[in-house]
């Protein structure tokens, strides 16, 4: 199983509230219909948005192919955009996931 990790900063014009909330509300919507999409899980950091990161979105594809055709499809570019403009940094970690227990 394919799982991209994307750790992400909110711009500074947004609260953590409302990027929170965005996320789970919006982004989300739109997430759930990236084509090929197993899993999807949002993180959202404990300390309420004064650590590094206010959060980690990880998706589950079948394969880093499916994952890369998800987001060149319309839906994708969507995702992609709607990400882009609430985020001062986004990080993609792709990875192979190996279940421990």
């Amino acid at each position: 199983m394919f799982k991209a990790m994307i750790l992400l900063k909110r711009k500074e014009t947004l609260s953590f509230e409302e990027f929170k909330d965005h996320w789970l509300h919006h982004h989300a919507v739109l997430v759930k219909q990236l084509p090929g999409l197993r899993k999807a899980v949002f993180n959202f950091d404990t300390s309420d948005g004064t650590g590094e990161i206010d959060a980690v979105s990880e998706l589950w594809f079948d394969s880093k192919e499916d994952f890369t055709r998800a987001y060149a499809s319309e839906i994708g570019q969507q995702v992609a955009a709607d990400s882009l403009s609430r985020v001062a940094t986004r990080t993609r970690v792709l990875v192979e996931e190996h279940g421990v227990v």
